[in-house]
């Protein structure tokens, strides 16, 4: 080469020809199935957490600050935890070292956090830190930290093969950063007020509904209307996210939550929380956002919807349902059609 532009050009050139949608998705986890301490692939992920700005897990410190090498300290500001404990891993038969030091099942901790997780199994000790971090903060926990949800209950072996997956997205945002047009993920935007949600009408990410419980023609509570409001949320989870208004009629006028019955506001979210953990999954209440607002006079909720990162099934008695948006509707997936949509939503 004789001038910078041609050696840039050469070198995208090659490096387009490398980083194929193959390499991030198959040879890349491929590459972070192993046990080697120095690993280029688990150095590259490292490196994406700096990038990225990710905190340390479970932590308000940014991996960055504790990685810095001019820090002096008798010990380790950030540690290398194991995931699954190697102690806890034993106890369930799995002894080699080549299998409980998968890069997989490491992750940046703080070393307090690492001492008091200590030898515990990851379900005993994760829900400590749903208890104390907030919504927001878990779901950028779980993004940058690759965490599958519900991994504390993953088979060791299973998570491991998903957790890969998500690490080699986080490089691959971390790469697209490093380029002049590279948009890094954000799930921080302020949310959308209430009028102006009403106002846009139905539509992908907007879907308004009158009551959360009770049909109004009965005035009885009704499990068809719970389902109603059950797969317009894991819709939305499912799909690339959106608002669920309650106390709005679908024309945009305003019921307000009265129509419910509920007592307070905190027992209408109460009931909210249990019926997502009991019919869509403990682990995707990160993704769902109650927040009360006044509107024409009248009390609503918003339900404020993130995509969930994995694939949310609806419990309607035996039976676990799928669900998207498909325009100003959620549709329900045949059982053929569900695996192809999940490769193409989650693993595309």
């Amino acid at each position: 080469m004789n001038d910078a532009e041609g050696f840039l050009r050469v070198l995208g050139r090659a490096c387009d020809e490398a980083l194929t949608s193959d390499f991030w998705a198959i040879t890349l986890p491929s590459e972070l199935a192993t046990a080697a301490a120095l690993s280029p692939s688990m150095f590259a992920y490292f490196a994406s957490l700096v990038l990225l700005e990710a905190n340390v897990l479970f932590s308000e410190q940014k991996v960055a600050d504790l990685l810095d090498a001019t820090i002096q300290a008798p010990r380790s500001a950030i540690e290398r935890h194991h995931l699954f404990p190697k102690n806890y891993l034993k106890s369930q038969g799995i002894n080699e070292i080549r299998d409980t030091n998968q890069i997989a099942n490491y992750a940046l901790v703080e070393w307090g956090d690492n001492d008091w997780i200590a030898d515990k199994a990851p379900f005993e000790y994760v829900p400590k830190y749903f208890d104390l971090l907030a919504k927001d903060t878990l779901i950028r926990m779980y993004y940058w930290h690759a965490l599958p949800e519900g991994w504390e209950h993953m088979e060791y072996k299973v998570f491991l093969e998903h957790r890969r997956e998500l690490m080699a997205q986080i490089v691959h945002e971390a790469y697209e950063k490093l380029s002049e047009d590279g948009h890094p993920s954000h799930v921080d935007d302020l949310p959308v007020p209430i009028d102006e949600i009403v106002t846009q009408g139905e539509g992908k990410t907007r879907e308004f509904k009158s009551t959360m419980r009770i049909n109004l023609h009965t005035r009885q509570a009704d499990p068809k209307i719970e389902l109603s409001f059950l797969k317009t949320i894991a819709g939305f989870l499912n799909s690339r996210g959106g608002t669920l208004v309650i106390g709005v009629a679908d024309n945009g006028e305003p019921v307000g939550i009265e129509a419910d019955g509920f007592p307070n506001e905190d027992k209408m979210v109460l009931h909210l929380d249990n019926l997502i953990r009991s019919r869509l999954g403990a682990q995707f209440g990160m993704y769902v956002h109650p927040r009360f607002e006044d509107y024409r006079g009248h009390r609503v909720l918003a339900v404020e919807c993130w995509a969930a990162r994995s694939p949310v099934y609806v419990k309607d008695g035996n039976t676990e349902r799928f669900y998207i948006r498909a325009g100003a509707s959620t549709s329900e997936l045949l059982v053929s059609q569900v695996q192809e949509y999940i490769k193409q939503r989650f693993h595309g």
